[in-house]
């Protein structure tokens, strides 16, 4: 039996082919490449709004806790210089509650517990004053975060107020 070589109907399709399977493998490399560096942009750009909700999240927690205990304060709060900066003392009823910031860490310390326990951290800056209004001793505490990325466009900024109970 022979076999045909030379028919040019049958070569021409083949090469036709064998250009259409690389042409679709390279689409699919592109495909696939452009693909894999969309999914790990999703996935860093995840992870920093995954970090930021829980820095907004440990923030909202650290102001309620800081309300809490100026409207608990039985007698007039205190801030003085340190060298660790700023501390503020806040009287209760069972003793004094401390915060205080170092570094980038916000620090509580109450009369029960000798102790330091961290409440908060990435702080880029952090106020606690008096705003007294017409006799009420009302608090208030600016708190700025440090931001997750360089560029970011909107600082996380947080401002609490609490108001102390009255003195007699």
């Amino acid at each position: 039996m022979k076999l045909n070589f030379s028919n040019s109907k049958n070569r021409g399709l083949g090469g036709i082919m064998l250009i259409e399977c690389l042409i679709y493998i390279s689409v699919f490399a592109i495909l696939l490449g452009v693909g894999t560096g969309a999914f790990y942009v999703f996935w860093d750009n995840s992870t920093v709004l995954r970090e930021t909700t829980d820095d907004i999240t440990g923030a909202l927690r650290a102001g309620e806790i800081w309300r809490t205990d100026v409207r608990g304060a039985s007698g007039k709060i205190q801030t003085e210089n340190s060298s660790d900066g700023v501390l503020v003392a806040i009287p209760q009823s069972g003793g004094e509650i401390f915060y205080r910031l170092s570094g980038d860490t916000l620090w509580r310390r109450t009369a029960a517990a000798n102790y330091w326990t961290p409440v908060l951290h990435h702080i880029r800056n952090s106020q606690m004053q008096m705003d007294d209004r017409d006799g009420i001793q009302a608090w208030r505490w600016e708190l700025k975060l440090i931001p997750r990325r360089a560029q970011e466009k909107m600082p996380l900024e947080f401002s609490f107020e609490a108001v102390a109970p009255l003195q007699s």
